[in-house]
């Protein structure tokens, strides 16, 4: 008959506290990993679609980019010979690599990226996120509160604002 003094007394709880512990911390490093990529990829898409509009115009692909805007409200009211005009060889954006986006603002049915351009006030390029069709935004920033922890750990670590690639 085992006794309380014996090796074994406890090991059993032990060894079970040990595996709960184990799994509250892997349950916790997949909670942490699963909201961290949530919110870096959440506007993966957009991103690279404004990436791909301003390569386009870096190699002065202006009909192609202008496909990225392409819609029937957008040829009313934004036909090609105007977009040529304003991002061509002899518009106001026509210095593609000038371009930085400063901020970029996930809303409910698109993003708005904030971009600066030297000489010019900044202005916001929304991408419709059910069509990915790029557009001026009406407004530098989505309208509502935001949380900016983003904003907030770039001020922290040093690291600039972001770039077009």
């Amino acid at each position: 008959m085992a006794g309380y003094l014996d090796e074994s007394y406890g090991v059993a709880d032990a060894r079970r506290g040990r595996i709960v512990k184990r799994i509250m911390l892997w349950g916790l490093l997949v909670v942490i990993l699963g909201v961290s990529g949530f919110f870096y990829f959440r506007n993966f898409s957009e991103e690279r679609q404004v990436n791909r509009f301003l390569v386009l115009l870096k190699e002065q692909k202006y009909q192609e980019a202008y496909a990225l805007w392409d819609s029937p409200e957008t040829r009313r009211f934004y036909p090609a010979e105007k977009f040529i005009e304003d991002w061509g060889p002899a518009g106001t954006y026509k210095n593609a690599t000038a371009v930085k986006i400063q901020e970029v603002d996930a809303c409910s049915g698109g993003v708005v990226f904030s971009i600066v351009y030297p000489g010019v006030e900044n202005f916001g390029l929304w991408v419709a996120r059910d069509t990915k069709i790029i557009s001026f935004a009406p407004w530098a920033r989505c309208p509502g509160r935001h949380l900016q922890v983003m904003e907030f750990l770039r001020s922290r670590f040093g690291s600039g604002p972001r770039s077009a690639r």
